[in-house]
């Protein structure tokens, strides 16, 4: 490897690309494409520089190829988790109020679940009880010791369609469904006992006292209400910490998307990285048993050793940015909380001033409402003390006419809006529109704004993709649960923000220190 220069350059800036460090897990082996021949004649040490950096970088890129990134063999996804030893029992209701094509979504959920499993007498056991206003065992602990032998018995289930007694359901699971005789084995550290409550209603019976009698037993219970469910109900089932075990989705149509919690959940991770069990924003380092989180060429990690701050205030980080929030009856007001927390999020992350970035605030739902227009405040903690104080609509759901406001109102000069500064928008919705919201979406992207479209729950997936920009994959995020919204508060940080230019030689020296840093550790 060429040595690095002592001292960075101080003066000329190149008018090339400065080469980029490749994504963790990702190798070119070509090497760098610096367009020399494009330098600035006058940046002659910026020149060399580039040049010192190719011959480095491909030296670096091919140890990398051998060795892997960091030093660490590549390993393929799914060989890196294995699920715990398990006794698994679901719990899923039948009643009448769950329409067959509905109870066809709760067996996708359940096979979905068992497929990432370990299954086997001396690793996981799965069974699974159906009820209504009776109680039916499927099959047990001990029917069937593999996978396939469990897809085929779930795809055989068939709803009972009466009543909704759930804490009968839970008082069998105890007395028989975890007991020795069907398959369950004796209460150890080495193993979980879990059951997963599935159901719509409001039983018919008590639950409180007999979902305390499993817990004590040692059943971890997860508590998954769907549609019109008491949620009350689904609190004293569940074990804690609630906000792990209750689980929310507005219909069946969606709860399949929960399936990734639980194979989580049932994960003994080997590598917390390469599964991607963790709270890192943009890179994650694996250490052995843990991980720490580092961030991209330009980015700073924050205080809380997870996040990255997207815009560091350079001369590109001027933004105009505007949320369109749906306040809709179907979004209910706790989640509304946790919405203006989502917004919060992304509002930490930016650098506010009336030369960077300026933020906006619309809510709709049967009308529009302007909360306020884009540099109306001058500092974050003004813009986050005012999207607390958003009182919540709580109508319809008019998604085309609030995109119309958007592209008619809120990107004017009269409402705040700066000539010539990007201007983003994020669209927050949590169900179908009730109005038509092509042209208004088209007229957005044409008029060169960029499109984000955040859905939760019932949203409505092609009105989302319509929504966003291309490429849509990267405009477009969706998840079941409003309590995780904040992991795509986080992927949105380092998407909105216009990074700074990265032809100035600053940015090369700091490519140099990182370029250290990297050959530091595949030293150790």
């Amino acid at each position: 490897l060429v040595p690095l220069p002592s001292s960075p350059p101080s003066a000329p800036t190149c008018r090339g690309l400065a080469p980029s460090l490749p994504e963790q897990g990702q190798v070119n082996t070509s090497g760098p494409k610096l367009p020399l021949a494009t330098l600035h004649p006058a940046s002659s040490s910026c020149a060399a520089m580039a040049r010192i950096f190719s011959v480095l970088l491909l030296s670096l890129l091919l140890l990398l190829h051998s060795s892997g990134v960091l030093g660490a063999p590549p390993q393929p996804r799914g060989t890196l988790c294995r699920t715990k030893p398990t006794d698994l029992v679901f719990i899923i209701d039948s009643s009448r109020s769950v329409r067959p094509h509905e109870f066809e979504k709760i067996k996708v959920f359940v096979s979905q679940v068992i497929e990432g499993l370990d299954v086997g007498p001396n690793s996981t056991r799965v069974g699974v009880i159906n009820y209504a206003s009776a109680v039916k065992n499927e099959f047990s602990l001990k029917t069937y010791h593999t996978k396939a032998g469990l897809l085929q018995a779930v795809r055989r289930i068939e709803p009972l369609s009466t009543g909704t007694m759930t804490g009968l359901a839970i008082q069998f699971a105890i007395s028989r469904a975890f007991s020795d005789s069907e398959g369950g084995r004796a209460r150890s550290p080495n193993f979980n006992k879990v059951a997963i409550v599935v159901t719509d209603g409001r039983p018919q019976d008590g639950v409180q006292d007999v979902a305390a009698r499993a817990r004590a037993a040692g059943i971890e219970i997860f508590a998954i209400g769907v549609g019109r469910v008491d949620m009350h109900t689904l609190r004293q089932m569940a074990s804690e910490p609630l906000d792990d075990h209750v689980d929310y989705v507005e219909s069946y149509s969606v709860i399949e998307k929960l399936t990734h919690k639980f194979q989580e959940a049932f994960c003994v991770v080997s590598d917390l990285c390469a599964t991607g069990d963790h709270d890192c924003e943009q890179v994650c380092v694996s250490t052995p048993g843990a991980y720490r989180c580092a961030c991209k060429e330009g980015f700073t990690l924050n205080s809380d050793g997870k996040t990255c701050s997207a815009c560091s205030g350079g001369l590109g980080s001027a933004l105009d940015l505007v949320f369109l929030i749906d306040g809709s009856k179907s979004v209910r007001p706790e989640n509304f909380e946790l919405v203006k927390k989502f917004i919060n999020q992304i509002v930490d992350s930016l650098e506010v001033s009336d030369k960077q970035a300026q933020v906006g605030l619309v809510q709709y739902s049967s009308s529009v409402r302007q909360e306020f227009p884009l540099g109306q405040f001058k500092n974050k903690k003004d813009i986050k003390a005012a999207v607390k104080k958003m009182s919540y609509m709580e109508k319809g759901t008019m998604t085309g006419q609030a995109l119309k406001y958007l592209v008619d109102s809120s990107f004017t000069v009269i409402n705040g809006a700066r000539p010539g500064v990007p201007k983003v928008g994020i669209v927050f919705t949590d169900g179908r529109s009730q109005d038509y919201i092509t042209d208004a979406a088209k007229k957005a992207k044409d008029s060169g704004f960029r499109m984000f479209a955040v859905g939760v729950g019932n949203a409505v997936e092609d009105e989302l993709r319509e929504i966003a920009s291309e490429p849509v994959a990267e405009h477009y995020f969706y998840t079941a649960d409003f309590r995780t919204i904040s992991k795509i508060g986080k992927k949105l940080q380092m998407k909105i923000c216009v990074e700074e230019d990265p032809c100035e030689c600053k940015s090369i020296v700091k490519f140099q220190s990182k370029v250290e840093d990297l050959i530091n550790s595949l030293q150790q």
